[in-house]
């Protein structure tokens, strides 16, 4: 039986180890043995898998693969925000069913489908597992487009590391802006910027 738990992906569904031959009462006694941790409804991590940087975020993934980690959770993952959000903070396109996450707690944002996936990239949020992320650039521009509901001073702290960063590209933040509705106040923040 333990040679079968660590023949498992370090995190992995419920479907994931019935298609392992695993029954579920055998799954639940190895998450009450310790074996494995139950990060959300469905999704256990084996205890002996590396450490993971973000195990809310690969539990998030793992509940909703469309989803991107987007807004301040995303400029957390890119070192543009000392700020910490108690929620993941995803968007999903804007026909799409939304994700009913209980834990972890969850901020679900919905994207127009035609930009949805502008920027999209991944981080490995634990060893040898990808994350579904914004890049840094669209990040920026989406706190700028939200600054009303997420404070002007996180969209212009993350503009300005962003700037300060090893292959900053200004001319991208305006190209994502202009295609995101966003130009006017991205290119007033960056002329603000740049005349420091």
């Amino acid at each position: 039986m333990k040679e079968l738990a660590e023949s498992l992906p370090s995190t992995f569904t419920t479907a994931t180890s019935r298609a392992y031959g695993v029954h579920p009462r055998d799954l639940y006694g190895w998450r009450d043995a310790g074996m494995i941790i139950e990060l959300s409804r469905g999704v256990f991590r084996r205890a002996d898998a590396p450490p993971a940087s973000h195990p809310d975020m690969i539990a998030v993934s793992h509940r909703s693969p469309r989803a991107i980690v987007c807004c301040v959770s995303a400029a957390a993952v890119h070192d543009l925000t000392d700020e910490m959000t108690p929620f993941v903070q995803i968007a999903v396109p804007n026909r799409s069913h939304t994700p009913v996450i209980a834990y972890p707690p969850v901020m679900v944002f919905r994207f127009d489908e035609a930009t949805f996936d502008l920027g999209l990239t991944s981080f490995e949020a634990g060893p040898g597992e990808p994350v579904r992320v914004y890049d840094p650039a669209r990040t920026v521009v989406d706190l700028m487009r939200f600054r009303g509901r997420f404070g002007e001073p996180i969209a212009h702290a993350a503009l300005h590391r962003y700037l300060a960063a090893a292959g900053a590209r200004p001319a991208l933040l305006l190209e994502y802006a202009e295609v995101l509705g966003a130009f006017g106040p991205m290119r007033a923040a960056l002329d603000v910027a740049s005349a420091r």
